[in-house]
């Protein structure tokens, strides 16, 4: 009786993602990819003044 009530619980706690699983390391991606353009934008600053 208590594995029933334990499935239970657990199908009742599931979620549904708001997007595919995938599309998460899409934007994670980009993410890493824009704050690596800032830190290379840095680049060599020292050396204009």
């Amino acid at each position: 009786m208590k594995s029933s009530l334990l499935l239970q619980a657990a199908e009742e706690a599931e979620r549904q993602l708001p997007m595919p699983s995938w599309a998460f390391g899409v934007i994670a991606f980009i993410v890493f990819l824009v704050l690596l353009g800032i830190t290379l934008s840095w680049r060599g600053i020292s050396h204009r003044h």
